[in-house]
């Protein structure tokens, strides 16, 4: 009978205790809520502030409209959370300065503490080559650099149709990859955002990369991991991204790999493995991590459907797809080069193996 007294006061501790807890729960997050609304509320007044002393064409309010952003910051940065609740203040900022403007501009306001640029390797992307700058131009960059490699279209007219762009043409067709290392040699941003020039992504999903690389990070990859099939349906590709990172020691990672656009980098990470590394994507990772740089996959954005389709990368073997293998190849060589065998993961056992074609 004593033992079950004991029990029931034992629970009836344990329920109080989880009532505790959920009500210092739900009071931080009232208190969130009800910062964030001040926050919101503040920044909408900044704005306001703002439009009415805008003036010029919509390139100069836009311009106007960063800055503007940019020197309200430093007073709104000591109530703000996360990503999203930084993102919805600069909503509020535009919102703002729409009301008392007239004007809505189609920016993306968000404070970087240091320079950022993004790089577009692009060729015989006429159909898509200008939209990608629009979107781009939406964000606070200090430059944006093309390069255009192999390009027998109307490519260049789009680019020099634009304003505040850095134009590196190579006549011979050379590559995405190639393309990327020649742009993050050209630039010398603290941050670097990598984009494709046959994609249109919307600004809002860009962002993320140039935020998580202006707080901290590296190598801020594209993480598709739950939009990969199980790994029976996965191609060869895919299963190599894995391997290495596992190689690499980062099986977090799983298949997120600098192969895949968006990414952004750190001018740190790009001294540190060099310019000319990013010429093979899977070396200048495995780089990264060997010389202990923070490698994250922070946002994702579905670039596996909209990946325009073409005779060289489509079908099993295809030769985008044994270049990809080669390069992951070429990264774990030089991987066991500069560490030797130690750094290998342990070998995976065969209950083990058989999980994972199973799931």
């Amino acid at each position: 009978m004593k033992a079950r007294i004991v029990g029931v006061r034992h629970q009836r501790t344990r329920k109080r205790g989880m009532r505790g807890r959920r009500g210092q729960v739900l009071k931080k997050q009232i208190t969130k809520l009800e910062t964030n609304r001040a926050v919101f509320q503040q920044s909408w007044k900044y704005g306001e502030e703002a439009g009415r002393h805008s003036s010029g064409d919509i390139d100069s309010m836009e311009q106007q409209a960063h800055l503007a952003w940019h020197t309200c910051w430093p007073t709104l940065s000591k109530q703000m959370g996360d990503y999203e609740d930084v993102m919805q203040a600069g909503k509020a900022f535009m919102q703002g300065y729409a009301h008392s403007s007239g004007r809505s501009l189609n920016i993306v306001p968000m404070h970087l503490h240091r320079s950022a640029a993004a790089v577009v390797s692009a060729c015989n992307e006429e159909a898509t080559l200008a939209q990608v700058i629009v979107q781009l131009k939406r964000l606070p960059l200090t430059e944006i650099v093309v390069v255009l490699n192999g390009t027998t279209d109307h490519s260049l007219e789009r680019v020099l149709a634009h304003s505040r762009v850095t134009l590196v043409y190579e006549p011979n067709r050379a590559g995405h990859d190639v393309g990327r290392a020649l742009g993050a040699k050209v630039t010398t941003a603290e941050s670097v955002l990598f984009v494709d020039g046959d994609m249109v992504i919307a600004a809002e999903q860009l962002a993320p990369f140039l935020y998580a690389v202006d707080r901290g990070d590296d190598v801020a990859l594209n993480d598709l991991s739950s939009l990969l099939p199980a790994f029976a349906r996965q191609d060869e590709v895919t299963r190599m991204k894995a391997y290495l990172n596992r190689t690499l020691g980062r099986a977090d990672l799983q298949s997120n790999s600098l192969t895949a656009v968006p990414h952004a980098l750190s001018r740190r990470m790009i001294q540190a493995v060099n310019p000319e590394s990013l010429v093979v994507p899977p070396k200048a990772q495995a780089l990264a991590i060997q010389h202990g740089l923070r490698v994250t996959a922070p946002s994702q954005v579905d670039v596996i459907r909209s990946n325009r389709l073409r005779s060289t990368n489509v079908g099993s073997g295809n030769p985008v797809a044994k270049l990809i293998i080669g390069d992951h190849l070429e990264a774990i060589a030089e991987w066991l080069n500069l560490a030797g065998q130690e750094v290998l993961a342990p070998t995976l056992s065969r209950s083990e193996v058989a999980y994972r074609r199973n799931t």
